[in-house]
């Protein structure tokens, strides 16, 4: 899929939920994948307490693998993390995940889980997530993150925003995520639009900026999704 399409790229990694049973990734395999010119990060990776029990040594050890292999590559991490923010700061520092950067993909952490992703060279990427009523802690940290440090994304299929909760969600819906923050945050929805478009092309460098050259701001806001 992004082979065809211009506007489109991936990462390349195992997610921390997928449980094999006879073989894990290596450095060297994740770096065969990254190889790819439309591999622009290496992920999604992290860990996940919620839908798996311990002993849990793999995924982290998993973990630690693909941050080498992103240091090595030198391509930024896509960083899931449920229930297990400890232990994913934990182990981004003593990694070093700092001299790859990346993002923390569909953050639902606290201002302070935040402040410590972004002190090591992390984004902060909002899903729908932030536009349900009940998530009241999670608006409060989208208003203070920095534009500069923002990125917006859907999580397709999955975790559809307002007005579409509970239904199949879609990349173009990404826009009511940026409408949503641009409410909390009293600016325009061009704002935030521009800005995440700015911080994706940046953080991922290897994509071609290029495409923004057609599209209006719905559009730009698009190229955020995940």
């Amino acid at each position: 899929m992004a082979e065809a399409h211009a506007n489109m790229w991936c990462s390349a990694g195992v997610h921390p939920d997928e449980q094999v049973d006879d073989h894990e990734p290596t450095v060297e395999e994740l770096l065969a994948m990254a190889a790819h010119p439309k591999v622009v990060a290496i992920g999604e990776t992290g860990l996940d307490y919620f839908r798996l029990q311990e002993p849990l040594d793999w995924q982290r050890e998993r973990f630690r693998i693909h941050i080498r292999a992103a240091k090595a590559c030198q391509k930024p991490l896509v960083i899931h993390t449920r229930n297990s923010h400890e232990d994913t700061l934990r182990l981004m520092r003593e990694e070093g995940a700092a001299e790859a950067g990346g993002v923390m993909h569909c953050f639902t952490e606290t201002q302070a889980v935040a402040e410590a992703a972004m002190e090591m060279n992390f984004y902060i990427s909002f899903s729908g997530i932030v536009t349900f009523k009940s998530a009241n802690d999670l608006k409060e940290v989208a208003r203070h993150i920095p534009l500069n440090r923002m990125l917006i994304e859907t999580d397709s299929p999955y975790l559809a925003p307002m007005p579409y909760r509970g239904k199949m969600n879609q990349p173009g819906y990404v826009k009511h995520v940026a409408e949503h923050i641009a409410e909390l945050r009293g600016i325009t929805v061009e704002e935030v639009a521009e800005s995440t478009t700015e911080n994706f092309f940046k953080l991922f460098r290897h994509a071609k900026a290029d495409v923004t050259a057609d599209v209006n701001g719905d559009a730009k806001a698009n190229v955020n999704t995940q």
